[in-house]
């Protein structure tokens, strides 16, 4: 079951990150940036390295969301595309390659059952790590405003 979850969070981050690449507008192409750190943030969770996810998701979803948005908002959204150095069709096939890759290296290194921790999200975002919270939504607000 866990096998599953595995390759439905990393297949949308896949899908995510073409979005991104392939995305006209940059905006469109930051909320996708955004999605990939939030499924990758579910795999570590998943992974059991619950205080490395909370960071995932709270800076890279997060704080990383909100300066980018600022910053298209404040600059506006750049329409030129320059011509590209690798073709698009060697390129994506390159990172399809790199990305099966390393799917074959890291797959034998995923625990099948390894012991997952009583610690919770919650737990681990309240108790654990209450003071680092504190200080990205301080961060996250600051940049909002």
């Amino acid at each position: 079951m866990e096998s599953i979850q595995y390759v439905l969070f990393l297949s949308g981050a896949i899908f995510c990150a073409y979005r991104a690449i392939v995305s006209k507008k940059i905006l469109s192409a930051t909320i996708y940036l955004a999605c990939i750190s939030a499924l990758v943030s579910a795999v570590l969770y998943l992974l059991g390295a619950t205080q490395v996810a909370v960071m995932e998701l709270s800076v890279g979803a997060g704080l990383v969301t909100v300066l980018l948005v600022y910053a298209v908002s404040v600059v506006g959204d750049d329409a030129l595309d320059p011509a590209s150095v690798i073709p698009k069709p060697l390129a994506f096939g390159l990172v399809g390659l790199t990305t099966i890759l390393l799917g074959v290296m890291i797959f034998p290194a995923i625990p099948a059952d390894f012991e997952r921790g009583s610690m919770t999200l919650a737990i681990s975002l309240w108790q654990s790590r209450v003071l680092d919270v504190w200080v990205q939504i301080v961060l996250i607000f600051s940049g909002v405003m």
